[in-house]
């Protein structure tokens, strides 16, 4: 049996074992299992790996993507440099650290954007905002990240004014605000400044449609939720863990 499967926090929600489950049926894979394992606190990591010998291969999401990483054996290169993994892979010598989400969120953006994206503000600053720094950096956009509590040149929301965004034509909402089953919830934004030249982006994907996209695509904006994203990261995952 090749056991697989998704760690993180209050995770029943996720789609991914019923992607992966799919995934395996078309593959005619039998002896392939993908489970959520949900912890809850990062120290009970190794008592899962004690009690499943077999795992062949983790996702990482929300709250461990950086919390995790003191436990693993090997970091590949690029997650080194983002920061935060999402998939696990295990090995002969021991666990690596890989990061899909950046591929996932690049790809999926690439196709939105026009010649006048000029810059993106990262809402949130978590282990999921550093793969979205990571690809916008790949896609030579600059940003700027937006924190509750900002450090070291980060802006805060009391900060974003209608003039401010002008300057921001792309926004990702990074943080869990607006997740089910709290889908009324959003980040604290003058919605009003948005239109057409704006383009939201949620990495949240359940609900399809969020608050943060329901109040820009009211007034015009381009609006994508998470779900592309998690089907191109997912594909990356299993490349990595058949490679």
């Amino acid at each position: 049996m090749r056991r697989f499967g998704l760690i993180g926090k209050h995770i029943s929600y996720s789609f991914s074992p019923g992607y992966f489950g799919e995934k395996f049926r078309k593959l005619g894979l039998k002896d392939c299992i993908y489970e959520i394992y949900d912890l809850p606190e990062i120290s009970a990591f190794p008592d899962l790996l004690e009690r499943h010998p077999d795992l062949a291969g983790l996702n990482v999401t929300i709250p461990y993507k950086e919390a995790v990483i003191p436990y693993l054996d090997r970091l590949e290169k690029q997650a080194r440099e983002i920061g935060a993994v999402n998939t696990l892979r295990f090995t002969q010598n021991g666990v690596e650290g890989h990061n899909t989400d950046v591929t996932g969120f690049r790809e999926s953006l690439r196709p939105l954007l026009t010649p006048a994206d000029k810059a993106a503000l990262i809402l949130g600053t978590g282990g999921a905002s550093k793969a979205v720094a990571f690809g916008l950096m790949q896609l030579d956009i600059p940003f700027s990240f937006v924190s509750r509590n900002p450090e070291g040149g980060q802006l805060s929301y009391e900060e974003l004014n209608p003039e401010l965004l002008e300057a921001y034509q792309i926004l990702i909402n990074c943080t869990p605000l607006g997740t089910y089953p709290a889908v009324e919830k959003a980040p604290p934004l003058p919605y009003e400044a948005f239109g057409p030249t704006h383009l939201l982006y949620d990495l949240i994907y359940n609900p399809p449609e969020t608050t943060f996209l329901k109040e820009g695509k009211q007034r015009g904006a381009r609006v994508k939720n998470g779900l592309e994203m998690l089907r191109l990261q997912a594909e990356a995952s299993w490349e990595i863990w058949n490679s």
